[in-house]
């Protein structure tokens, strides 16, 4: 009687196998197999099948934590030795049943002829079910010396033109060892990155809905990714483009050129100068630059606006802002407070004088000694773990998301856990002592050479930067070095791709890549030739934040109307026209701020900190504004942690909340200073309307405002109404419903 051992040695040619049916039938049986006859092969055959049928996946049997009801496999089918363990061997071989092959536990629940939690996944008559059927009947080899290796595939066509609610078939061609090749459309896997734009079918037809642009369909094969990417022109004729002002709009008219949708007519000065102030320094415009841009004749006011922000303190505290959040400046206790202040401090400081970014975040991932000494040590206090350390770094600064492949092959990319580890490497060296201030460490470069082990395989990796080889660290060398100098130079595929990808989302709401931070070939951008552009802008300016800045604001495709044309109304991600986008929870508060003439105060900070220069969430907890409207709680490097969405308790909360109405209602405030004001209404009511929307309003606008402000002849149960105390109110309610209103809420 031969062990399940002897199954795996003997080969293809002559198995025995203890076989088991319901836990009670055993069966011994020597199966010969015709040298004619096709032998199938556990990686190159078997795993295709459970791939396809979904059986690989996370929420079936490769779940974390031990698989799916006593039953484990590999994610997507990375590890095929793992896998033929488990089913081969595991729970006294009772999966597979070599004397009746039908009877197999693995066909009987895969099939539904018994209860099976993931319901049918592979019919009696389907190709997959016969492969699984052979594979036992041959004795559930693995494999024979012989047989070839998986090597690649290739999908054809790689790119392509479709047309609106058109189709077009994928096919999916595997390349072996020996030369040899085969057709595997019917195994592979697909997914498209837009459902909106194009579903694809379980057999490869990509079928194109009614939104032009561009779209990718992933396909997976054999634990290899490749891309379809399609270009679905509008065919819409393009006759009138704005003149290009920089290479962005070269790129992206020509884009739009391409695809037959026509641009938005450039938008107004009023809607420049408050998108633009809004987008740089996290403002309104005062009324009176309103009304000095609007009598300006300068046929460059554009561009010395978005100089004049850049160069303003405002501009650093709106960036910083956002950094901070990214960088998890999180306060969760008291002892908090002085690295909290101090990491704000040097962020702001950083962007206000403009540091290069490359610099920027050299003294961030290489920071010792202290956090009083040296600000950018706080980093260390909220990310611990080397492991955390690469997560973050890669996701936040090189825009790829490792964290899946910590336990097992990245299932959208190329990443191992050799590679995940290898990151991890970097970080290994890292030493904390206790400093003088409470709360604080001393951080320090351990000496010693720097590896981090392989949690599956056990091996100690050394520093290894994505694929990429970096030179021999020596023990005294810090590897964060080493690290910094693989993202900052000029070759690096990341490090300033995804940046240009993060501003660039910042100023048109949707990045070139979405999401920002999930750059990978599975993923493709939307206009390729625009992103290389800007990374190589970007690299070429010596990493300049502020000229990226200036040269997006400056374009015309960050000046066209938000208005949507005939053509362009379903456009999401070919920038034909402005996103319109809600305003961050602390911009909008300060807006409201401004247009009220209040101030909300803030603990520890001096009377008149606006809200977009907070050091930490903290803030969170006492101003329920920021709260309801999003603000983020720093605690991870994602953009999404910070809410953009509407909902019923922000609408509920403008209209009705105690610290609105105290603001609107404040001795000190607007309502009140206009009321006592003796300028005749209407200038008081085009006062308004240029701190609310950089405007004056319209004729209709003007006399609705002008009657309701008049309107004092009102009584109460029979009694009137102190006039003098209702056009108070009045003004309060004018403000009130400015607020209200979506031009306020939106930056447009």
């Amino acid at each position: 009687m031969f062990t399940n051992d002897s199954v795996l040695a003997r080969g293809p040619l002559q198995y025995a196998a203890w076989g088991a049916f319901c836990g009670c039938f055993m069966a011994l049986m020597t199966v010969s197999v015709d040298a004619a006859e096709h032998r199938v092969n556990f990686a190159n055959d078997v795993i295709p099948v459970l791939t396809k049928a979904g059986c690989n996946v996370g929420v079936c049997h490769a779940k974390a934590g031990g698989g799916q009801n006593g039953f484990q496999l590999s994610l997507l089918g990375f590890e095929p030795q793992e896998d033929f363990e488990h089913l081969v061997k595991e729970g006294r071989t009772r999966r597979l049943f070599f004397g009746a092959p039908e009877q197999s536990l693995l066909l009987l629940k895969a099939s539904g002829r018994l209860p099976h939690g993931g319901g049918v996944r592979l019919t009696t008559d389907s190709a997959g079910y016969t492969v699984l059927r052979e594979w036992i009947r041959q004795g559930a080899p693995y494999e024979a010396k012989e047989d070839p290796k998986f090597v690649a595939f290739e999908v054809l066509p790689s790119r392509g033109e479709v047309g609106l609610q058109q189709q077009q078939q994928l096919q999916v061609i595997a390349k072996y060892s020996d030369g040899t090749v085969r057709d595997v459309t019917s195994l592979a896997v697909y997914e498209s990155n837009d459902d909106a734009m194009a579903e694809v079918t379980s057999s490869g037809l990509v079928k194109i809905q009614n939104i032009s642009g561009n779209v990718a369909v992933m396909v997976r094969y054999q634990g290899q990714v490749s891309v379809f990417s399609a270009s679905v022109p509008l065919g819409a004729p393009v006759e009138t483009l704005p003149p290009p002002k920089n290479f962005i709009d070269e790129h992206v008219f020509a884009n739009l050129k391409t695809l037959g949708i026509p641009p938005s007519i450039p938008c107004d000065d009023v809607t420049f100068l408050r998108r633009v102030t809004l987008d740089i320094s996290g403002r309104l415009p005062t009324a009176e630059e309103t009304q000095t841009f609007l009598a300006s004749s300068d046929p460059a006011k554009r561009d010395l606006v978005v100089d004049a922000l850049l160069r303003s303190p405002d501009y650093a505290d709106f960036f910083a802002n956002k950094w901070t959040a990214l960088l998890k400046n999180r306060r969760d206790d008291t002892s908090d407070i002085v690295s909290n202040f101090a990491f704000h401090s040097w962020v702001r400081d950083s962007l206000l004088a403009n540091k290069p970014y490359d610099q920027f975040v050299r003294e961030l991932l290489a920071a010792t000694g202290t956090v009083l000494g040296n600000p950018p040590v706080a980093w260390y206090k909220r990310v611990k773990e080397p492991k955390q350390q690469i997560e973050d770094v890669a996701q936040l600064f090189l825009g790829v998301r490792m964290q899946c492949a910590q336990c097992h092959h990245h299932p959208f990319e190329r990443w191992s856990q050799d590679d995940y580890y290898s990151l991890v490497a970097f970080f290994s060296q890292v030493g904390r002592k206790p400093s003088g201030t409470r709360g604080e460490d001393l951080i320090f470069h351990k000496r010693g050479i720097a590896t981090a082990n392989n949690m599956k395989s056990g091996l100690a990796l050394k520093p290894a930067a994505l694929g990429d080889e970096i030179p021999s660290i020596t023990a005294d060398e810090d590897p964060r070095l080493k690290l910094a100098d693989w993202m900052s130079s000029p070759t690096n595929s990341f490090f300033a791709k995804a940046l240009v990808n993060r501003y660039w989302k910042h100023f048109f709401q949707r990045g070139l890549i979405e999401p920002e931070d999930d750059i990978r070939d599975t993923n493709p951008p939307t206009n390729p030739a625009l992103l290389t552009a800007l990374e190589q802008h970007f690299i070429a300016s010596g990493f300049d934040l502020k000229d990226l800045v200036r040269v997006i604001a400056q374009s015309q495709a960050y000046q066209l109307s938000e208005v949507p044309n005939e053509f362009n109304v379903s456009d999401r991600q070919n920038y034909s026209r402005y996103y319109p986008r809600r305003l961050q929870a602390e911009v909008l508060l300060d807006a409201i701020d401004t247009l009220a003439e209040t101030q909300t105060d803030f603990t520890n900070l001096p009377p008149g900190t606006r809200a977009v220069a907070l050091p930490d969430n903290s803030y969170n907890r006492s101003t329920p504004f920021l709260r309801v409207f999003g603000r983020p709680e720093a605690e991870s490097v994602c953009e999404c942690e910070r809410i953009q969405s509407s909902s019923l308790a922000q609408s509920l909360h403008l209209i009705n909340a105690p610290d609105i109405k105290a603001k609107l209602a404040s001795p000190q405030g607007r309502a009140e200073r206009l009321l006592k004001d003796a300028r005749p209404v209407e200038e008081k009511v085009n006062e308004l309307y240029l701190v609310a929307y950089s405007r004056r309003p319209s004729p209709e606008e003007l006399k609705t405002a002008v009657d309701y402000l008049n309107e004092t002849d009102i009584t109460i149960d029979g009694q009137p109404v102190d006039a003098e105390t209702l056009r108070g109110e009045n003004y309060q309610d004018l403000i009130w419903a400015l607020i209200n209103t979506k031009e306020f809420l939106f930056n447009h």
